[in-house]
């Protein structure tokens, strides 16, 4: 009996990671909204169309090298090699505070194109608040990742859990395809 109960224990979800799919879900119903609202309305007169920087592509190119190291640095973790782990969150870290430089970058570009939050139909103040809303999920992302980043480094790990890792690999991993969701849809639609 005790080998059943043990069983449909580890078929069911982590609390953490089934909030965590909640909260994606949510998340994704949000910018699907949005960005349906942005086709509807870009068939309107006077809508003009948004020029992606190329910084955007520098920092995709980022994003992606993140969700590389990061799925790195769960493999070491559940190999117990905390050297590697170590190693590999660091550059995650890093390649998210780069990701995020390298936006800031791209809007300053786009400001400059005249993108600005006034004027040109709408375009530019839809392109601010979606991407907005991306980076403060981005910003999230950061943080959860610095935190795994000061416990690996710290903290002391009494108990192999991976669920804290996995989590944050996870939403990390949503973050860098919503971008590129993003990035592809102005290109295409924008």
């Amino acid at each position: 009996m005790e080998l059943v109960s043990t069983t449909e224990q580890r078929k069911k979800i982590h609390p953490h990671k089934f909030t965590l799919w909640v909260a994606i879900a949510s998340i994704l119903m949000m910018f699907a909204g949005l960005t349906s609202a942005f086709i509807v309305k870009s068939n309107l007169v006077g809508w003009s169309d948004v020029k992606m920087p190329k910084m955007f592509w520098f920092s995709t190119a980022v994003i992606i090298a993140s969700s590389i190291t990061v799925q790195m640095a769960v493999r070491a973790f559940t190999q117990r090699n905390m050297a590697g782990y170590r190693g590999l969150i660091a550059v995650t870290v890093a390649l998210g505070i780069l990701f995020m430089v390298l936006q800031w970058f791209g809007f300053t570009e786009l400001w400059a194109q005249g993108y600005h939050w006034k004027g040109s139909a709408g375009a530019s103040q839809f392109l601010y608040i979606i991407f907005g809303l991306h980076a403060i999920h981005v910003l999230g992302g950061v943080i959860a990742l610095v935190v795994m980043f000061t416990r690996a480094f710290f903290g002391k790990i009494k108990l192999y859990s991976a669920v804290p890792i996995e989590v944050a690999a996870t939403y990390w991993h949503f973050v860098d395809l919503l971008w590129i969701y993003l990035l592809l849809f102005f290109i295409v639609i924008g």
